[in-house]
């Protein structure tokens, strides 16, 4: 049997039953190539049972920009490319992985969120670090860069 995708082409996720539109893979790699964006956020549909783009935050936003993007009673996906300098004095840039979980989410919402993020990320290839965040103060910019380590 022959299978074929018309635009957005969507993968079903195998643990919860979620497809990823291409549109997350696209972005991503606009990102990491050419640094379109400082930042991705990505939500479930529920509707159409897909993980899609939510928000794209562009070059010059900050990280305030980018926390300030993530609702505080619902639960996202998001990317967040870091420059920074390192102790020797280089300039060096890293791509994070946020599972952001707030404890007001829905409980169905946390569990959709949970059993779907290891598979999604796999999908983003060239992820160099991972947050998973239940409350402002756990995702930091001071908890990120002890990170870039």
């Amino acid at each position: 049997m022959n299978v074929v995708c018309v635009w957005p082409c969507v993968q079903a996720n195998s643990a919860s039953g979620l497809a990823v539109n291409d549109e997350c893979k696209v972005k991503f790699r606009e990102l990491k190539a050419r640094r379109s964006f400082r930042f991705i956020v990505f939500r479930i549909d529920d509707k159409d049972m897909e993980i899609k783009v939510d928000r794209l935050g562009d070059p010059n936003q900050g990280y305030g920009d980018f926390t300030d993007s993530l609702p505080a009673d619902e639960c996202r996906y998001a990317i967040y490319d870091l420059d920074f300098t390192t102790v020797e004095n280089c300039q060096k840039s890293k791509i994070f992985f946020f599972s952001w979980s707030p404890d007001t989410a829905r409980t169905r919402s946390k569990m959709l969120y949970a059993s779907s993020k290891d598979r999604f990320r796999r999908e983003l290839d060239g992820i160099q670090c991972e947050i998973q965040a239940t409350d402002p103060s756990e995702m930091s910019l001071d908890i990120v860069r002890s990170r870039t380590n």
